[in-house]
């Protein structure tokens, strides 16, 4: 069986064929300025300080901020396709200290075992995903670490090379889409990776690219400018 490890990852039990892409028309959210006021303050952060812990904790807090409401999200980066999880780009640091994805997942999806190589948080947004950690034991196999865990919205877990760094996430729901919003400290999508065999262990090398060319626009303000100029005039 064939393994997409591009961003539009294969449902498991079936073929990869060829990778997803967002097509439904790509409008901005309502109001997206939440998007905006993350990427300003997370910028802040990391040019702050590079220090894991420190941008582990700072982030997840702007993280916990931004996924307690899912009205900022567009729709064009919302869109599950039915056999591949979809991973949209929302932002890179232009020096690529960090980017901001949105994992969409269609019923039943799932990831392979894979790791990431930099650090990461994961924060439900809408549904339910679950996820199993890993670690490589000494005759070079994979052995599941703790329990399988669930995030119901609002809930965030960190991942890293120095936490524990393997792990498979699902869908946790068979019937609906779920979508998760992942902070990373590196442009992940260009980041050389690997995913796992889940028998052998063997290690194979992967990128994920991303599952659309374009990302959201939160600089256009133009509106609140224009309103603002209009209310001056009244």
């Amino acid at each position: 069986m064939a393994l997409d490890t591009k961003a539009g990852g294969r449902v498991e039990g079936r073929p990869a064929t060829r990778r997803g892409g967002a097509s439904a028309p790509y409008t901005e959210a309502a109001d997206i300025e939440p998007l905006r006021e993350f990427i300003r303050r997370m910028t802040e952060l990391a040019s702050r300080t590079t220090e894991e812990a420190q941008l582990l904790e700072g982030g997840r807090g702007l993280l916990a901020e931004l996924i307690a409401d899912s009205r900022w999200l567009p729709e064009a980066f919302a869109q599950p396709h039915p056999e591949f999880y979809q991973q949209y780009l929302l932002h890179c640091d232009p020096i690529e200290r960090f980017s901001l994805v949105s994992f969409v997942w269609g019923p039943g999806q799932r990831t392979p075992i894979h790791d990431h190589g930099v650090w990461g948080l994961i924060g439900m947004l809408r549904g339910a995903e679950t996820g199993q950690r890993y670690r490589v034991g000494d005759d070079g196999r994979l052995q599941p670490e703790g329990s399988e865990t669930r995030l119901e919205p609002g809930d965030i877990e960190a991942v890293s090379p120095t936490l524990g760094d393997i792990h498979r996430v699902a869908n946790a729901w068979p019937d609906r889409v779920s979508i998760s919003i992942h902070l990373y400290g590196a442009n992940i999508g260009a980041v050389a990776r690997h995913v796992f065999d889940p028998d052998t262990g063997e290690a194979k090398p992967f990128v994920s690219g991303y599952s659309s060319p374009v990302v959201p626009n939160p600089w256009d303000r133009s509106a609140q400018i224009r309103a603002a100029l209009a209310a001056g005039r009244s």
